[in-house]
């Protein structure tokens, strides 16, 4: 059985000593989609030192760790990255958007649980016990688990902790707020599926298939899905404790995050580094994969505040960002080039009820929207350059450039 807390970062690291390859050469067929889904872009840094968990931030940015730099880093969308230290930053492994405007994270080389603002300033708390990952609760709290000593963690913003345990909690790894205003948790050394209300009443679920659950993710229509690390499969267990498992739908996946498509992300660590790889599921059960040259051993995924999802790669120290079917891109200008008030459609997808339409920076009106063409015309004072389409999910830029004649 796989522990959650420290046994993977021995197993990736003696594989990089030991020159497995990072080549990936593929595992579940990553045919991107007609919607334009699965597009990867990689970023990195001197800084990135072995990522692991990765959240947005409420600054519109991504927050990650740097589990072997001893660190926290923040990414912008456009893939700019800032780095903090601290003391009491750790082997820092999990992280996550708090109540009170600042990111809250987990320490796996201390019992410490940390605050870091948006600017930067951190501050700890002896907290933990093996503290594996953390998630705002609906209370105000952050909760998390606690895998050597099998407890389930709540700590206030002020940072009052209260401790729950129950002889079904074991080996606790993966935690999320579910539909139901309660906080659902996997255990890896029992199989099972935890669920613990804020007033600390603790359920516990078994099903077939649960095989060494490592994380959890909710859905707004009441299920949640898991990754089961040892059987490769995906599973979904609703409110009520029903469980239906899918099976061979990855390869030893790890994080899972409810993307903007509705749809399930979920990374496959694979201690074969040609496996790894990121897959979705679609609630009905439909899985597709995506590979890339950066995805070598990934451990997390999250939504972005600009409708792709972003993971982490230890293997490769690389963020890398993967677009959704509601990322929105621009695939064509007609015409390329026009004066002031000349008449432009872009041509695209998911392009519907954009908020702003720019050229070279200039903001342009918007005459008409729908999801595949916006006619706009071309402002006075603009320059020639790219231009760019703005909706709740993200900015898409053109690759051609407009020429204002």
């Amino acid at each position: 059985m796989r522990s959650w807390r420290l046994s993977r970062w021995s197993l990736a690291r003696v594989a990089l000593v030991a020159g497995v390859p990072a080549l990936i050469l593929g595992l579940m067929a990553g045919t991107a989609e007609a919607s334009g889904a699965g597009k990867i872009t990689s970023y990195t840094a001197k800084s990135i030192n072995g990522p692991d968990g990765i959240a947005a931030g409420p600054d519109g940015n991504l927050w990650f760790v740097n589990a072997f730099g001893n660190s926290i880093s923040r990414i912008t969308t456009k893939g700019k990255v800032t780095t903090y230290t601290g003391t009491g930053i750790d082997f820092p492994q999990y992280i996550t958007a708090g109540p009170d405007g600042a990111l809250w994270f987990t320490n796996g080389g201390s019992d410490l649980i940390g605050r870091i603002t948006t600017a930067g300033a951190v501050t700890t708390y002896t907290a933990s016990d093996g503290a594996g990952q953390i998630v705002a609760g609906p209370d105000g709290a952050l909760w998390f688990t606690n895998g050597d000593n099998n407890s389930i963690g709540r700590i206030t913003t002020a940072g009052a902790v209260t401790s729950y345990t129950a002889p079904s909690i074991d080996e606790p790894g993966g935690i999320a707020v579910g539909s139901d205003g309660a906080l659902w948790f996997t255990n890896a050394g029992n199989n099972s599926i935890g669920r613990i209300t804020t007033a600390g009443a603790i359920t516990n679920y078994t099903g077939t298939g649960i095989d060494n659950p490592y994380d959890i993710a909710a859905t707004p229509h009441g299920a949640l899905w898991f990754t089961n690390y040892n059987n490769s499969s995906i599973g979904e267990i609703t409110t009520a404790g029903v469980v239906t498992n899918y099976p061979d739908a990855g390869d030893e996946p790890e994080g899972i995050a409810l993307g903007p498509d509705g749809a399930l992300w979920f990374v496959n660590r694979a201690n074969d580094t040609s496996m790894s790889s990121v897959g979705r599921i679609t609630t009905a059960g439909l899985v597709t994969g995506y590979t890339a040259p950066s995805i070598s051993y990934p451990l997390w995924i999250t939504a972005g505040p600009d409708g792709a999802m972003w993971e982490t790669n230890e293997g490769t120290d690389t963020i890398d960002r993967i677009t959704t079917t509601v990322t929105p891109k621009i695939s064509k200008l007609s015409p390329t080039s026009g004066a002031a008030g000349a008449t432009v459609t872009i041509t695209g997808q998911n392009l519907s009820h954009a908020t702003a339409v720019a050229v070279n920076g200039t903001p342009a009106v918007i005459e008409s929207d729908t999801a595949t063409h916006i006619v706009t015309e071309v402002p006075a004072g603009a320059t020639s350059g790219h231009v760019s389409v703005t909706t709740a999910a993200g900015t898409a830029t053109s690759t051609a450039v407009f020429t204002v004649t």
